[in-house]
């Protein structure tokens, strides 16, 4: 009688493997960028880089000492798996501050925290993408951000950080503190991007009485899809045609010139998409976590 093995899914894989390319280039952003200029860019990573400054303990060692008491919290508010993946990208991100060496790429203090930040956005974004965080204040924005999700990751971190900020300007040195503001704002920045996606485009919806032509050229010309929407001038009481249709960003003056063709008249508006998924982008990803039925 056979025992079948169980198999790592796929995704689990590859999102192991994207938490690790995060703490990488989080912890490169200390090792190049941070710590050799002084800047503590907030977190509890921040706070171990002042008792760093003060007592010599070693960043890695005090970021994971500091973060206990929240992955106890955490563990609760998020969920055991969130939690122990959250675990591993902390524990991961400490030991490689501590074992890369510092290799200063500048001496600049506007260059390390522009550099820094971006390097340290970029990692969390990848860390949060993977369905963990890094500990500190990420994990309390996160904690924040699953309650309440119209609060951004990056702003609640923006905010926290702050005030590690602050501490760092009264122990280390005011102007480090100023510019290691500049970090944050970066990183924060990144992180929302790459928690967004990259796979951007825009969404036109068109109001018209020649909605049907429209969406006909639309996928005709420009093989896209359209959806056609029934509406209600609300001063004539008159029914109006609407066309709802997402395209790339290259596309955008294409559709508006084949607008233009068929009504100059039309009522046109273009907003951001963050991200597009579905048939003519980037497809969505399956759950390979659900059984087989």
């Amino acid at each position: 009688m056979r025992i079948k093995q169980k198999t790592i899914p796929k995704q689990t894989i590859k999102a192991y493997i994207l938490m690790l390319a995060g703490t990488v280039l989080a912890a490169l952003s200390f090792d190049l960028f941070f710590l050799p200029n002084s800047i503590a860019p907030g977190g509890l990573t921040g706070v171990a880089t002042l008792l760093n400054h003060l007592t010599g303990v070693r960043v890695g060692l005090a970021s994971i000492a500091l973060n206990v008491p929240l992955f106890l919290i955490g563990y609760r508010a998020v969920g055991g798996s969130f939690a122990f993946r959250s675990l591993v990208a902390m524990l991961s991100l400490s030991l490689l501050i501590d074992l890369i060496p510092q290799m200063p790429f500048t001496d600049d203090l506007l260059l390390a925290s522009i550099y820094g930040g971006v390097l340290m956005g970029f990692g969390l974004g990848l860390v949060l993408r993977a369905g963990a965080t890094t500990g500190g204040t990420v994990l309390s924005a996160k904690i924040i951000h699953t309650r309440w999700p119209i609060v951004s990751v990056g702003g609640v971190l923006f905010g926290l950080d702050c005030l590690v900020v602050v501490a760092a300007g009264v122990v280390i040195d005011t102007q480090a503190a100023l510019y290691a503001m500049v970090a944050i704002l970066l990183c924060a920045k990144v992180t929302d991007l790459v928690l967004q996606g990259w796979n951007t485009a825009k969404q036109l919806l068109i109001i018209s009485d020649h909605a049907q032509a429209i969406a006909g050229r639309v996928t005709a010309d420009m093989e896209r899809g359209a959806t056609l929407l029934s509406a209600t001038g609300a001063y004539s009481g008159e029914p109006r045609g609407m066309v709802l249709c997402v395209v790339s960003n290259t596309e955008v003056a294409r559709l508006k010139e084949i607008v233009a063709q068929i009504d100059p008249r039309a009522f046109v508006t273009v907003s951001n998409v963050h991200e597009a998924m579905g048939e003519g982008f980037a497809g969505l990803e399956k759950n390979e976590n659900k059984k087989k039925k």
